[in-house]
């Protein structure tokens, strides 16, 4: 189901490339601790899905994990860094193809988009597979992403070249979260810890909403004027909560070693 890139050397503009910096590592611990976490909560297919995050000072580089891993595999240190170019300017290994040619373009493209998390976690991916809309406005945990979602309804086989990434920058636009219809979802975020935050509250969501379908009773929505304060009730408060979330998480895993 994998495709790898075939890289080549590390170009000479990067030789003196810094990796040390307190915000690189950072970012590295964060990235890796979301990989272990989304492993914890079954959010993983095999070794098929990626995460990534724009390198701390470069908007030329971005952090992606490495093909062949689960992402209970994922640490810090065998992170990639990758150019827009598909070059792997630091670590051993290439990225999965549809990985680079998903998330360079993503954030080539989308500037605004510094984390960009692609899954096909089970409960957002059976909403993918429904005629119409995937996320009805049911749940309060639903209304976190009122008004930020896109669909892609038109399934296109892998994401092996440019046009595809493109194709999908295009449709996600200013959206927060794509729904790829047939496939899967991905999570646009500024900061790793809203990424996490998007991608955990996506699938509980996700899954109430299966639940409650499984009855078979009429749903009950939320009208519009409730929804959007609601909405914006949450999103005053949503970095702060996300980083108290991120961090809570990963001071679990340090419990569970």
């Amino acid at each position: 189901m994998a495709h790898t890139l075939t890289g080549s050397a590390r170009p000479a503009r990067y030789a003196s490339l810094n990796l040390d910096s307190e915000a690189v590592i950072t970012a590295r611990k964060e990235l890796a601790a979301c990989f272990q976490l989304a492993a914890l909560h079954g959010l993983e297919e095999g070794i098929c899905n990626h995460f990534s995050a724009m390198l701390p000072g470069h908007d030329d580089l971005f952090l992606v994990n490495p093909y062949g891993y689960a992402f209970s595999e994922v640490t810090p240190h065998n992170l990639l860094v990758c150019d827009v170019a598909g070059n792997v300017v630091d670590g051993e290994g290439q990225p999965e193809a549809t990985a680079f040619y998903i998330h360079a373009r993503l954030h080539q493209r989308l500037p605004r988009v510094k984390v960009a998390f692609h899954t096909h976690m089970p409960n957002a991916t059976a909403l993918c597979l429904l005629e119409g809309p995937p996320l009805l406005w049911l749940s309060q945990t639903a209304l976190k992403f009122y008004g930020r979602t896109a669909v892609d309804e038109h399934y296109n086989g892998l994401a092996l070249d440019e046009r595809e990434g493109d194709r999908i920058a295009g449709v996600m636009g200013e959206a927060d979260i794509l729904f790829l219809k047939n496939h899967g979802v991905i999570v646009a975020a500024p900061t790793i810890a809203e990424a996490w935050d998007d991608l955990y509250y996506l699938e509980r969501a996700a899954q109430v909403q299966l639940l409650a379908m499984a009855t078979q009773r009429v749903l009950k929505p939320v009208p519009h004027a409730v929804a959007q304060r609601a909405y914006e009730q949450m999103r005053e408060g949503d970095p702060e909560s996300a980083r108290a979330h991120l961090h809570s998480a990963m001071r679990r895993l340090a419990r569970q070693g």
